[in-house]
């Protein structure tokens, strides 16, 4: 059994765990190995590519400046997660806010140290990368449609590390990346809809509050239509091996997002939407094994 201090010691770990999603950050860490593995260097030999100490720095530093990104925003973001996450808010208020930009400080102060293992030129990467999430969190948030964007591009920008790092530049990258660039966009709106009530109290003009609901659902529904391009490229211009399942499975549920989504009206409706497009980006990650699972094999 726990005592009360080990208790408490647990839960402001698990609040911590909540404020900086250690979840998403375990993602991304992942999406970029595969993505070297499978798509930036799948020239090289496998060990090579895992075993690199110049891109285990770039996803380390990429993870702290994630997790602190999460902090930050959250820091900002306080009194609306009150009203659209309760239960949540709760968790992540047992720790203070000193206490959260303490290890937001710390965590961008190292992602500047593993930056400057690989270059003078990942410092001012990262440098830039942490600035445009503080002033995204800070100031373009609360902005319709540049707020969606930034916040996109934000969300990819740890690929393009990888990407700048490979210098592969095969136009397969660039559809791969329109593809998660649409998909991400159409999750940053969807949010949108689903915080209306929370953005309306603390004054942000995101795209539903200021054009509306139906508004919206127009901008998901062309945003949707322009996904079927980059998968129409992929299935059919591109070879992507076993992958072309993934891409037939995400048309399906967007199609099911779409008609879900005509017909949502309350904060649940938004929430199960937003789910699906979580799921349609977590599943892109672990599909990309897909690809041809001989790379891994013949590269061992």
């Amino acid at each position: 059994m726990l005592n009360r201090r080990q208790k408490h010691i647990l839960l402001k770990f698990f609040s911590l765990f909540s404020v900086v999603r250690g979840y998403n950050v375990l993602i991304i860490v992942i999406a970029q190995y595969l993505t070297s593995v499978y798509i930036l260097a799948n020239n090289k030999p496998l060990k090579q590519v895992v075993f690199d100490l110049n891109l285990f720095m770039i996803v380390l530093a990429s993870a702290l400046t994630i997790a602190g990104g999460y902090i930050i925003n959250n820091f900002y973001d306080s009194e609306k997660d009150l009203i659209n996450r309760p239960i949540k808010s709760r968790l992540d208020r047992l720790v203070s806010q000193n206490t959260k930009l303490s290890f937001y400080f710390v965590l961008n102060f190292l992602a500047a140290v593993m930056a400057s293992y690989v270059s003078f030129k990942a410092v001012v990467f990262f440098s830039i990368y942490i600035f445009g999430i503080w002033f995204y969190s800070h100031k373009l948030k609360k902005q319709p449609f540049i707020g969606n964007l930034t916040s996109a591009i934000l969300t990819i920008t740890p690929f393009f590390a990888i990407f700048m790092y490979y210098k592969n530049f095969e136009t397969v990258i660039f559809v791969h990346a329109m593809f998660l660039f649409l998909i991400i966009s159409m999750r940053e709106l969807t949010k949108d809809l689903e915080n209306i009530k929370g953005d309306l109290a603390q004054n942000y003009k995101t795209i539903p509050i200021t054009y509306g609901e139906k508004a919206s659902k127009l901008m998901l529904t062309i945003l949707s239509v322009l996904t079927l391009i980059p998968t129409y490229l992929l299935l059919f211009k591109f070879e992507v091996g076993h992958m072309y399942l993934y891409f037939y499975l995400s048309t399906l549920l967007l199609l099911g997002f779409l008609v879900l989504l005509w017909r949502s009206k309350t904060k649940t409706h938004y929430l199960i939407l937003h789910n699906v497009l979580k799921f349609i980006i977590v599943l892109g990650v672990f599909s990309i094994l897909l690809i041809d699972i001989t790379i891994v094999l013949n590269r061992i």
